[in-house]
């Protein structure tokens, strides 16, 4: 960023200027110090490319202002005086590659976002946004936006347009870029309809890059589900199986008891009822069944003498 030269003296313009021959001669007012420490930060960030030097003036002439019981005789000139530090200690920050540190650092001084200068916000909107980083703006410039105060600047418009094009839409928040548009009077009736038009634009393009999020859930869900369905049927087989064998191993007569327990546990079945002596016929049949077809000699090994 070192060939970008966005920041110039031009702020120090009204500060204190030469005199042409034909005007009187006066006694020049006595300057304050932090009009002459921003000269000599605009000197060594202009001239002697001396960016760490330029930002530490910066600081020292903003605790110069701090400490002047004179700020309050010149509370114009103070604030001017103000806007000129902090765009001269961006673009230090900017060309040393800290502009990360950018925003914090304007705040230490102006305490809240509301009371920037729309000169810094401007500035910090174009500089985070050319760095691919609009996000850091987009509490700080809403607060500012929404201070009745702020809303009365000529600045203002300007502003709101640059934060729905540099911040609002580039990081997709279409609700709130709507939002600003119908229910600020920043904007005029052909800016709202064009606008409002780009958004709508750009929602059915967001729509198209990311069809049917929620249908692409629904199957994810529904394969979810049915994997944990089938490893609950292995379960149970499993189980099955196990107390399936553990029956086959126990002796007839227990097998027979073991499945008239579970019988009257699960069927509520009634041994001492009439009607349940056919199903203990049939069920002894059974057993007796499956005794001899598992015991047959078929199915015994040969004995070796």
């Amino acid at each position: 960023m070192k060939s970008d030269s966005w920041t110039s003296a031009a702020p120090l313009r009204g500060l204190g200027g030469p005199l042409r021959s034909s005007e009187p001669v006066h006694a020049a007012p006595a300057r304050s110090l932090a009009v002459v420490l921003l000269e000599e930060a605009a000197d060594l960030l202009v001239v002697h490319l001396d960016f760490r030097a330029a930002l530490e003036t910066c600081e020292r002439a903003w605790r110069s202002l701090a400490s002047d019981a004179q700020a309050e005789e010149h509370a114009g000139t103070s604030l001017e005086v103000k806007c000129s530090l902090c765009v001269v200690g961006i673009q230090a920050l900017a060309e040393m590659d800290r502009w990360q540190e950018v925003l914090s650092w304007v705040l230490q001084y102006y305490q809240v976002p509301e009371k920037l200068p729309p000169k810094v916000l401007e500035l910090c909107i174009l500089l985070y946004s050319k760095m691919q980083e609009p996000g850091a703006m987009l509490d700080v410039v809403s607060a500012w936006l929404k201070d009745p105060d702020n809303q009365s600047l000529p600045e203002y418009r300007a502003l709101a347009d640059l934060h729905l094009q540099r911040v609002l839409l580039p990081l997709g928040c279409l609700s709130e870029a709507e939002e600003l548009v119908v229910g600020s009077m920043a904007f005029d009736e052909e800016q709202r309809l064009d606008t409002l038009q780009a958004i709508r634009t750009a929602r059915q393009q967001q729509e198209h890059e990311h069809p049917g999020s929620e249908e692409a859930q629904k199957p994810n869900q529904a394969d979810s589900f049915s994997h944990k369905f089938m490893s609950l049927l292995m379960l149970l087989r499993r189980l099955w199986d196990s107390a399936v064998s553990h029956v086959f191993s126990m002796p007839f007569k227990r097998s027979l008891l073991a499945t008239l327990i579970l019988c009257l546990l699960v069927v509520r079945f009634d041994p001492a009822s009439p009607s349940s002596l056919p199903f203990l016929c049939k069920l002894a049949q059974i057993f007796h069944w499956i005794r001899d077809t598992v015991f047959s000699p078929l199915y015994r090994l040969p004995v070796q003498d």
